[in-house]
């Protein structure tokens, strides 16, 4: 009992401890082999602990993106029976009571042999110096044709987000070391990867634990793991007589907050006049970041020959992490930032259910619509049908920072109705968000769910307009006849009015959402024509729906699209000028041209399609 008690009060002596306002530190080129030092994290509650650290060598590999790693061995505490544990990374190493670098690589699943890669100091200064210039994030995710399997989808999203658990060093070959012998050096560079951090769910059903980690934890640095729900404070700052962060604290990157909860957990390396390093590895690569940067509570350690793992939970907010880099995570100390407010509403029609989820998603190109798709997806698992026939009708807006607010719906039936359900909702905000046009910022989301037991579908069977004769500025009656779910047949009628101008052949599509939007593509009204923000907008705000009959009437008439506009019936001397100026790349022809649109509400989702072939008379 005498030995615990002292342990106790060394723990909480050195938790304690105050540290020099400056933090001394040793540049990479005085680290030598058989150096011996220490090492601070937290494997329980928020009480900062010592381990031991002795340096191996220092390896160097110039065709890696981190050019120079530490290797030491570490002991002490829970070490020899854990290894290195996933939410150290960051802790901070000193030799000589000087900062070396920050905890940030290990060797991979089922070692317990606690030998550690760390990133050197300076070359976390060296990224924060340098992060006035961010690098380019142009290659994103296409999101004009998302596949609709949850997991495909969520890996789909956030393709372009993960970079990938690489070793150290690719080949062997390529290590360069000091302290170490080559063969040695070599084997443990190819060996060691990035820790992996944790990142607390809080409020999501295994399911969607379990496909995040399918699809974008993968990578080995992130591990989703659960949490309790609201686990982050809406709260902007920490409170004023709250301790501040030090070095060995942990520390937390909030995903989400609120009735669903999501934050990356790790270790500070250093704070130095406000500023945090923290990591030393990346947490999504994303370059310019904003996370709310949260104090951290560690619950338990899971030791495993596998993994071993820190389970923590996030606490107020201390800051914005406004850096997501290569060599780590970094941030400033004060108010969170701005979050983008999310409300998904739960209503069934055949039974006495109405849901509301209230969270907040960071602001982030692929995060932002990732985490909105993440929360619909869980609010389907927890409360809908997942295996059988069913029909969703999502309506959702999305409000635009000094732009229109977009619109968009669907509705979807049968086995997979649930997961298109959540796509609708994941595409459009997808295109928005990572559209190469203009930057948009998002206001808030809300997104309206309504749930029916029953399969409501519909087949076109058949088309036909009751008229012997069709002439030019008529209306005439459009019969369509469409077979329901249960086998009966039900006729819907449009009144069409042909045009005035219109004679000749000409052919009448009677299409669902799926064919009608082909034949938009063909003629330049898609998402991917649009050239300017309010075009794509304007598109967006008029995607086809399931539970539509689209009719277009078409005529055989040259035209073209335009910088993302359609211009049918041109005349041949302009069509010449367009055709010579085709070296732009904004120029594509047209060979025939939509002259009326038309479309028929229902309460099903319709598929199949018709093409009628008309001749039409002068009036």
């Amino acid at each position: 009992m005498r030995g615990a008690a002292c342990i106790a009060a060394a723990a909480a002596l050195l938790a304690a401890l105050p540290l020099p306002a400056v933090t001394a530190r040793m540049p990479l080129d005085e680290v030598r082999a058989g150096m011996t030092g220490t090492g601070i994290t937290v494997f329980e509650g928020t009480t900062r602990e010592r381990f031991d650290v002795q340096v191996l060598g220092v390896l160097a590999n110039a065709v890696g993106p981190r050019r120079h790693l530490i290797v030491a061995r570490l002991a002490g505490g829970p070490l020899a029976e854990t290894g290195v544990v996933q939410g150290m990374s960051g802790s901070p190493v000193y030799v000589d009571d000087r900062l070396i670098g920050a905890l940030s690589y290990a060797f991979g699943a089922f070692s317990t042999d606690a030998i550690a890669g760390i990133t050197p100091i300076e070359e976390m200064g060296a990224t924060d110096a340098a992060a006035a210039a961010p690098p380019s994030r142009a290659a994103r995710p296409s999101p004009a044709s998302p596949p609709l399997a949850p997991a495909a989808l969520l890996a789909h999203l956030g393709g372009a987000l993960i970079e990938r658990a690489e070793p150290f060093a690719r080949r062997p070959v390529d290590v360069r070391a000091d302290g170490l012998p080559a063969a040695e050096a070599g084997r443990i560079g190819a060996l060691l990867h990035p820790i992996g951090t944790p990142v607390g769910m809080g409020g999501f059903v295994p399911e969607v634990r379990h496909l995040w980690s399918e699809a974008l934890g993968g990578a080995g640095i992130v591990t989703p793991v659960a949490v309790p729900a609201g686990a982050v404070p809406q709260g902007g700052a920490a409170p004023r007589d709250a301790a501040p962060l030090q070095p060995g604290d942990a520390v937390g990157a909030a995903l989400m907050r609120g009735d669903l909860t999501m934050a990356g957990t790790g270790t500070v390396t250093l704070v130095d006049g406000g500023r945090v390093y923290a990591f030393g590895h990346p947490f999504y690569n994303l370059g310019p970041a904003q996370f709310p940067m949260t104090r951290a509570r560690v619950t338990t350690l899971l030791p495993s020959r596998a993994q071993s793992t820190r389970l923590a939970s996030v606490g107020e907010v201390l800051g914005t992490i406004d850096q997501d880099r290569a060599t780590g995570i970094f941030g400033t100390l004060g108010p969170g930032p701005a979050l983008v407010p999310v409300t998904i509403t739960l209503a069934a029609d055949d039974r006495d259910l109405r849901e509301r989820f209230a969270f907040e998603v960071v602001h982030d190109r692929v995060l932002t619509p990732l985490l909105t798709y993440t929360g619909v997806l869980n609010t389907f698992f927890a409360w809908t049908r997942q295996v059988g026939a069913g029909t969703y009708r999502v309506e959702g807006t999305a409000r635009l920072r000094g732009r229109p607010a977009v619109t968009f719906g669907n509705v979807f039936a049968g086995d997979a109705a649930a997961a298109g359900a959540a796509a609708a909702v994941a595409a459009p905000l997808t295109t928005l968000a990572v559209n190469r046009l203009e930057p948009v910022a998002f206001d808030r989301i809300d997104v309206a769910i309504t749930s029916s037991a029953q399969a409501r579908t519909a087949t076109v069977e058949r088309a036909w307009i009751d008229a012997d004769r069709l002439r030019a500025g008529a209306t005439v009656p459009l019969r369509v006849a469409l077979r329901d779910w249960e086998g009966r047949t039900a006729v819907e009628t449009l009144a069409l009015p042909l045009p005035p101008h219109v004679t000749g052949t000409v052919q009448l599509l009677v299409a669902d959402a799926v064919r009608a939007g082909r034949r938009d593509l063909a003629a330049g009204s898609h998402p991917r024509s649009a050239r300017t923000l309010p075009q794509l907008i304007r598109t967006l705000n008029t995607l086809r729906r399931n539970d539509r009959i689209y009719v277009r009437l078409i005529v055989p008439r040259r035209g073209a699209v335009v910088g993302g506009e359609p211009l049918p019936g041109l005349p041949a001397s302009v069509l010449a000028v367009l055709q010579g100026d085709r070296a732009g790349g904004d120029v594509t022809d047209l060979h025939d041209v939509t002259v009326g649109t038309w479309e028929i509400e229902t309460d099903r989702m319709v598929t199949g399609s018709r093409l009628l072939t008309l001749t039409v008379e002068a009036g």
